[in-house]
């Protein structure tokens, strides 16, 4: 099983890599890079606490584990 804290650092690493492809699609989208800024924070903000209920939820089931 996944400790909580493996879980976290595992969001966060990939809400980082998000943020950055997020950013630059917003920007690219709108010519705004504050408004791609908001757009980013917004999308990893909701994407991170997805991710870690997503992660907490799938270390509960034991299918498919050796």
């Amino acid at each position: 099983m996944e400790t909580r804290r493996r879980t976290l650092a595992k969001a966060i690493g990939w809400q980082m890599l998000g943020l950055v492809v997020m950013l630059t699609v917003g920007a690219a989208l709108t010519g705004s890079v504050a408004l791609g800024g908001t757009l980013a924070v917004l999308n990893a903000g909701l994407g991170f606490l997805s991710y870690i209920a997503y992660e907490r939820l799938w270390s509960r089931v034991r299918w498919g584990r050796a």
